[in-house]
């Protein structure tokens, strides 16, 4: 199998699921078209991940989903204009922006679960989808034993920012999702060398986050997020409002990395 097929099969899945819409507010397209790049399973950096300081010993190894893992497959799924556009504004997020993160997720768990199948059906390899599997769990609220995020740091597809969100060479407004396989890709280069390469430290999003949970005052960077803050704005201000539909989004719009790169100040 060539990864350019699987891509191919991905963005037709994403142009004909009646899940990447919305039709209650005629939305007629939730993501746009995706970045695909591969990690190989046996990736040191998937190792870093256990130390306590990044993620801990509870995040599992792609083997260890997946005996025989080769490589992951990671993607990164942009918001649309529609939906972006709409969550520019200063307050509360846009209700375009809550339904596509909840009913957005929803489209990424098909997504998945459409690639998994994809492959397992082809007999070529094994797949699995670590979100989808019984075995993920939320460890202590804030921290779960695989993450999207890191995975796409380590496949190539970006590099974090103040916020902790990824920026990719789309941005980083949309949504990752990662599938474990044994089918042995070619391996995508990394093209930065630094956690933070893509992120200018502009500091926009902190003007932009309702809740002050970030700032320039993180360890060895001076940058971060702080997620129990976070958690807590859209636990007791959010959710109460947009039940079932909790979501910010702030940080990820009108500001700089939105949906590219952000130019180095």
């Amino acid at each position: 199998m060539r990864i350019e097929n699987l891509h191919s099969e991905i963005k037709s899945y994403l142009d004909s699921s009646p899940l990447n819409r919305v039709e209650e507010l005629a939305i007629d397209r939730i993501f746009t078209y995706p970045l695909v790049a591969i990690a190989g399973a046996g990736d040191p950096l998937f190792k870093k991940m256990k130390d306590p300081s990044v993620i801990g010993e509870h995040f599992l190894l792609p083997e260890e989903w997946l005996p025989g893992a080769e490589t992951v497959i990671s993607y990164f799924i942009p918001f649309s204009e529609q939906i972006r556009k709409a969550n520019r504004k200063s307050g509360l997020p846009a209700k375009e922006w809550v339904y596509g993160r909840y009913e957005g997720e929803q489209f990424n768990e098909s997504l998945r679960k459409f690639i998994v199948d994809y492959i397992n059906d082809t007999g070529e390899g094994k797949a699995l989808a670590p979100m989808l599997d019984n075995r993920f769990q939320i460890v202590d609220r804030l921290s779960s034993n695989w993450s999207e995020r890191h995975a796409a740091y380590i496949a190539g597809l970006g590099t974090f920012s103040l916020s902790r969100s990824l920026i990719s060479s789309k941005g980083c407004a949309g949504r990752y999702g990662n599938i474990i396989t044994t089918i042995p890709f070619p391996v995508t280069a990394r093209a930065y060398s630094d956690l933070y390469e893509h992120c200018n430290f502009c500091g926009e999003c902190i003007k932009r986050c309702p809740a002050r949970a970030i700032s320039m005052s993180v360890p060895d960077r001076g940058a971060g997020m702080e997620k129990e803050v976070c958690a807590n704005y859209s636990r007791d201000v959010l959710f109460p409002r947009f039940n079932p539909r909790p979501g910010c989004g702030k940080c990820q719009t009108a500001v700089p990395c939105e949906e590219r790169i952000p130019d180095i100040i």
